[in-house]
């Protein structure tokens, strides 16, 4: 907010003039001692000719504390609180959802058994309060929205998340079996990126966005919320990409159905 004060010629006392704060306050805000509310973010704007960043400077300051959410601290209160039980309302609200996952499967699309060994891990690493079937029931609970017919999941995943083992091989053929029952859903788009494929982009990390109003993605230690619209779109471009870079349909259905055979061959070479 400083540079938009600057670039538009105004010293702090005139901007405080301008929109009716003391010149102090000005201070604070630039400095970031106070978080300024929707009203100093459009008097700001308006003052300095600057209406068009209201909309990002609003959402930059929403997500001020909502940011950047501790898994360790969240976790104080039992998995069911990291799994993101407070996602419900979004899942609700959001009409499209993009998601991309690397190694996992996307918890919407998970069985049961593998939802509970991942989550089993994060129990420990997280030493969180063991409440392992309520954070499973609730996560179960959400997939209902998946059968919603005014929903659309657009899905890429890596290959490499379906060879990635959450549990036994019993567990892993549970859920690629679960995923080509998913296929056939009419709200959902599956694509998978083949392994050694060329591509114009490989992202660091798994991202969701629900429709283009935000973007979540998870670290090892926290879920990171972004809700800038500059910020929203660069996710939305790159889900593109890796769109583009994914197959589809009986290609896709191929792929998940060798990655079981293989399964299913190790299986058998290991009795």
């Amino acid at each position: 907010m400083r540079e938009i004060r600057k670039d538009a010629g105004l010293s702090a006392r005139a901007l405080a003039a301008a929109t009716g704060q003391h010149f102090t306050r000005v201070s604070k805000i630039e400095h970031g001692v106070q978080v300024p509310d929707e009203e100093d973010i459009r008097a700001w704007c308006r003052a300095c000719g600057a209406g068009g960043q209201v909309a990002d400077l609003m959402a930059t300051a929403r997500a001020v504390e909502s940011a950047y959410l501790e898994f360790r601290r969240q976790s104080r209160a039992g998995m069911k609180r990291v799994t993101g039980a407070h996602t419900a309302s979004l899942y609700e609200r959001t009409s499209l959802f993009r998601i991309y996952e690397h190694n996992v499967v996307p918890g919407l699309f998970q069985t049961e058994a593998y939802c509970g060994a991942m989550l089993s891990f994060w129990v420990g690493f997280l030493e969180a309060p063991d409440d392992l079937d309520a954070a499973v029931a609730a996560r179960m609970d959400r997939q209902r929205v998946v059968f919603d017919r005014g929903k659309t999941f657009r899905v890429v995943l890596e290959e490499q998340a379906l060879r990635t083992w959450f549990g036994t091989a019993e567990v892993q053929a549970g859920q690629l079996g679960r995923l080509l029952e998913l296929m056939s859903v009419p709200t959902v788009s599956l694509g998978i990126i083949p392994l050694k494929t060329e591509r114009s982009g490989v992202p660091a990390a798994g991202f969701w966005i629900f429709d283009d109003s935000a973007a979540a993605l998870e670290i090892p230690t926290a879920s990171i919320e972004v809700t800038r619209p500059d910020e929203v779109s660069l996710y939305v471009r790159m889900f593109g990409r890796l769109e583009t870079a994914a197959v589809h349909g009986a290609a896709a259905r191929r792929l998940i159905v060798r990655a079981l055979r293989e399964l299913q061959l190790a299986q058998q070479l290991a009795t």
